[in-house]
């Protein structure tokens, strides 16, 4: 039975190796990375499953904001990535990190990501209000998904310093 630790007790090279495992060696290229440059991970929201001592999966979550071009700015918490061995995926690892994730947030709590509808829909993330936002680096438009208080405005996702989850 795996056990579900903050990820800030796994070594960092761990987490790398997995990363690059389940996404390839150029995931850093990736605009998510430009969007979380210089931030730490939510530590409650941060977690790994180990299995027998073995990293099998991971999340991570990332204290970001939208900058309105109205002036306001709306803290969020950006979601991903979402990582697990590439043998063991399928297995429903990816959906129990998720699932936890979201609950530590809270029913409401405003989340964003870049992923793939299909599969990030069954947890309630949906591309309806995130139609006016922009991230600084290619991305496709239809892969960035919110659920709970999120704004409906238009604006750029920027990096948060300050947390409170």
């Amino acid at each position: 039975m795996p056990d579900l630790v903050p990820l800030s007790t796994i070594a960092p090279d761990r987490v790398e190796t997995l990363l690059d495992a389940a996404f390839g060696p150029d995931r850093r290229q990736r605009t998510a990375y430009r969007v979380r440059a210089g931030l730490q991970p939510i530590g409650a929201m941060s977690l790994a499953l180990v299995e027998d001592g073995n990293l099998i999966g991971s999340i991570q979550c990332w204290p970001v904001q939208i900058d309105g071009d109205d002036g306001t700015a709306v803290p969020m918490v950006m979601v991903g990535p979402v990582a697990v061995t590439p043998d063991r995926q399928g297995q429903g690892i990816g959906r129990a990190l998720m699932a936890r994730a979201i609950a530590v947030a809270g029913a409401d709590a405003p989340l964003m990501l870049i992923g793939d509808p299909a599969y990030y829909g069954r947890f309630g993330f949906t591309a309806a209000r995130t139609g006016g936002w922009r991230l600084p680096g290619p991305y496709e438009q239809h892969r960035l998904l919110a659920m709970g208080a999120v704004p409906a405005i238009a604006g750029m996702i920027a990096p948060r310093a300050a947390v409170s989850v």
